[in-house]
């Protein structure tokens, strides 16, 4: 089953929050999802412990960098996606855990430090790929946008990943009261009641969008794999 890891080792660039929302929209359309919450300040497990979380929705906490792989493995068993939050350091399980993946998001805000921590992040994809001798797809998702105006700061960290080729998501979160919520009150961001938390149906929609650009990335991703191996097998039957 997909794995999909969440990574930047600059810390609060949006990568919690993204890895929840994905998760959230996932489970509340019937999937059968395992969070695997690596990053030590523990976000997604504490929110796992409040009331409200179906039981399609799994959280492994207290996954350390010697099980990481293993836990992994475990999850991709039981699951039909796997969402790997992991922890905001340039480590060793950060490296393990974009190997297993099928897909890599590297959540960015609109500033200079948080593209710097991107950057580590695709030059850690890059050395995978050439250890592993395949691609590993992955994007950078924008978070912390506004709903109004992009910044200028915003701007020339798009264009600066435009120019350098890097795959950047359509879909960028937005601030949004309901995303911080969720943290606070459980449950799944459909589970929020309306009428008391601003702009809820335009949070939902932003949510439901970066999940359905994450299973189209997944499906491309998979027919790359697929085209690949016939590549292989060809030329192996050429031999």
């Amino acid at each position: 089953m997909p794995v999909i890891a969440f990574a930047n080792p600059k810390g609060g660039a949006g990568k919690t929050t993204a890895a929840l929302l994905l998760a959230s929209e996932l489970a509340s359309h019937g999937a059968d999802v395992t969070v695997i919450d690596a990053d030590p300040e523990r976000w997604i497990s504490g929110w796992g412990r409040l009331p409200g979380r179906p039981d399609a929705l799994r959280v492994v906490e207290g996954v350390t960098e010697e099980g990481i792989v293993d836990a992994i493995a475990e999850a991709q068993a039981a699951a039909q996606f796997v969402v790997v939050d992991l922890e905001g350091t340039a480590s060793l399980m950060a490296a393990h855990a974009v190997g297993m993946a099928d897909l890599v998001v590297i959540p960015t805000q609109g500033g200079s430090m948080d593209a710097k921590g991107a950057a580590k992040t695709i030059r850690l994809i890059r050395n995978q790929e050439r250890m592993l001798r395949r691609q590993v797809a992955h994007a950078v998702l924008l978070t912390r946008t506004s709903a109004a105006v992009a910044s200028r700061s915003l701007r020339n960290v798009r264009e600066q990943l435009e120019g350098a080729g890097v795959p950047l998501f359509r879909t960028t979160i937005v601030e949004r009261a309901a995303f911080r919520d969720i943290f606070d009150y459980g449950g799944l961001l459909s589970d929020l009641p309306d009428g008391q938390v601003s702009n809820l149906g335009k949070a939902r929609a932003n949510a439901q969008a970066f999940a359905g650009e994450v299973l189209e990335r997944l499906r491309a991703a998979d027919a790359d794999a697929d085209a690949d191996a016939d590549a292989s097998a060809e030329l192996a039957g050429a031999a």
